[in-house]
């Protein structure tokens, strides 16, 4: 092969290379494009599974939030032995948590039911902060634990703030919701998710 061919050869090699290093990185750009349209149009959000369900719940003990009262006792923290035997509805909450507020009520609500107990996980919290919450709103919370270095969210599988599990009566996970309960999810899911854990084994 002539000098001149193999230069050839190398000049017209340069520009396929050029191409090839802008295309890739578009290529990529539109497959993750593509792949966070379609999550976005999958649906609903909290019906994301969880791999937690039929779980048992995570072993991880929280001390209370200090200070915290409901009906002149203390409330206690969160011990992982108090969901055997009864069905718990787990809400995961903060202070400066905004769509915790709009759900504060709904909680309220689930906590007349005598049948279950409302349980609270306060993440990443300031204590004074938690107390003015619960004051506004009312404590619908037998028992809240304090997860302070969101270590036991992540035992959870907590996606973000606020989400709610459904316990059932053997201490298992039967029902996640992501995101905040809303008074459409709160009559069409989460309360037949209720009835559903107190029906089994009663």
């Amino acid at each position: 092969m002539s000098e001149t061919a193999s230069q050839n050869g190398t000049q017209s090699g340069a520009p396929r290379s050029r191409r090839l290093i802008v295309l890739v990185p578009l290529i990529l750009f539109a497959g993750l494009t593509a792949l966070f349209l379609v999550r976005l149009n999958a649906g609903d959000p909290s019906l994301i599974p969880s791999a937690l369900i039929g779980h048992r719940v995570p072993q991880t003990s929280l001390p209370p939030i200090a200070g915290l009262k409901r009906d002149g006792a203390t409330v206690p923290g969160l011990d992982p032995a108090s969901f055997q035997g009864a069905v718990s509805v787990v809400n995961v909450w903060a202070s400066w948590c905004v769509p915790c507020h709009d759900e504060a009520p709904l909680l309220m609500q689930l906590s007349q039911d005598r049948r279950l107990r409302v349980v609270g996980i306060n993440y990443k919290d300031d204590p004074d902060n938690a107390r003015r919450y619960l004051g506004r709103y009312g404590n619908p919370f037998a028992a809240s634990g304090v997860d302070q270095n969101g270590r036991a969210a992540i035992e959870w599988g907590v996606y973000g703030v606020p989400e709610t599990f459904v316990i059932g009566r053997d201490a298992s996970i039967v029902y996640k919701l992501i995101g905040p309960i809303t008074p459409e999810n709160f009559q069409s899911i989460l309360v037949p998710q209720i009835d559903k854990a107190l029906a089994a084994g009663s």
